[in-house]
């Protein structure tokens, strides 16, 4: 499963954002470090169920909306200087390991400093939080790397080849190919037989972008100046604003509103118990609402799965005819396969078996077959027949 990672400083409402997300039991407060171990929890994907256009009853999705999941990880803050261990820098670099994507959660509003204290709304820059995190995130690679340069260096005897499948072999945890060292170096037109320390630093930016890729998500956008948030908007960062989320989901909970994660809107329930000060707020989270198409929560999980990561949302059946499994459950399964991604891909995303089996697939709207190597789109339903049983 996809595994998203939150990222930031302290107190800039990375853990309200993991609550918004997951509704899990976390501590929040207004204060660095309250997240010192790291939360896990399950976050979704939401996308339209192709039951709605079929005119079919699948039972896995509401109205018409299908949420497939995601792990979501809240991991503790990072302060300047976090490579060098202060703070909890090298437990949060850590953390960061097995993360897919990350989405790096600032204080939009300016209300926190570098090290997350409160200084007031407006008197803190969040471009300059965005800059030190990618900063911090490539000294604690360069770091890895220079514990091993020597030997790397050592070992291959002069040779560019040799060089870059020991960089690649150092960073296999991170993805990293020798191919990508090599198109790096290109990039950067740099000699890694004969590298800087600047030449390698460069390398880990890169391979960071690689192996790391990172969404902005300027949060407290409902608190955030004009001045703050035209500058983040020009470099295209997401808005979103956690409270308003929390505060949503409570709200459907208690059946106070009609809400889906997500939507643009939400509505009161009629004949609901609202207090003055309950409506006041649903219609400040309104206004909010009107700006970011939402509370921006939902966007971002999507906008890093299906576009940074490059997703897509196939639906694989065992009756074509039905849409159905052996048990006659409708569209049971939504999996998120890497944009190009073929019917055997998929076979394999089943069990390791049917993929090494995989016979051919069937194009479940159109019964036609398809070939292994066919490209799969977003909302594709197929049935996988292998010789495996």
């Amino acid at each position: 499963m996809i595994t998203l990672a939150l990222a930031g400083k302290p107190n800039c409402g990375k853990t309200t954002f993991f609550k918004a997300a997951t509704m899990a039991n976390v501590e929040i407060a207004n204060y660095p470090f309250t997240t010192i171990n790291p939360n896990f929890g399950v976050a979704y994907v939401k996308t339209r169920c192709p039951c709605h256009d079929l005119h079919l009853t699948c039972g896995h999705c509401i109205e018409g909306n299908r949420f497939v999941a995601v792990n979501l990880i809240d991991v503790a803050g990072l302060v300047p200087d976090a490579h060098k261990g202060k703070g909890l820098g090298n437990q949060f670099l850590d953390n960061l390991r097995q993360a897919d994507a990350i989405l790096h959660i600032v204080d939009a509003s300016g209300g926190t400093d570098s090290e997350g204290n409160p200084v007031g709304v407006g008197n803190h820059d969040p471009q300059e939080d965005i800059k030190f995190l990618i900063f911090e995130m490539t000294m604690w690679v360069h770091g890895i790397l220079d514990k091993h340069w020597t030997k790397i260096s050592r070992m291959s005897q002069g040779k560019g080849t040799a060089i870059q499948q020991g960089i690649a072999d150092t960073f296999t945890g991170l993805g990293i190919t020798m191919e990508d060292v090599r198109d790096i170096e290109l990039k950067l037109k740099i000699d890694l037989v004969h590298a800087t320390i600047e030449d390698l630093i460069s390398l880990c930016a890169e391979i960071v972008k690689i192996s790391k890729p990172m969404l902005v998500v300027g949060n407290k956008y409902d608190e955030a100046p004009e001045a703050i948030s035209s500058k983040l908007a020009e470099q295209k960062v997401a808005f979103a604003s956690a409270a308003s989320e929390v505060a949503l989901r409570n709200a459907a909970a208690a059946h106070l509103i009609h809400y889906l994660p997500g939507d643009p809107e939400f509505r009161i329930v009629e004949g609901g118990s609202l207090s003055p000060a309950q409506k006041a707020g649903l219609a400040k989270i309104a206004e909010v609402m009107k700006k970011c198409k939402g509370t921006g929560v939902q966007q971002a999980i999507n906008r890093a799965v299906l576009e940074l990561l490059d997703m897509i949302v196939v639906y694989p059946v065992e009756d074509e005819n039905h849409y159905c499994n052996k048990k006659g459950e409708v569209l049971p399964d939504a999996f998120l396969m890497k944009k190009g991604s073929t019917p055997h891909d998929v076979a394999y995303h089943v069990h390791t078996d049917i993929g090494k089996g995989f016979l051919y697939a069937v194009d479940a709207r159109t019964k036609m077959r398809i070939k292994e190597n066919h490209t799969l789109k977003d909302g594709d339903i197929i049935k996988i027949v292998s010789a495996a049983k």
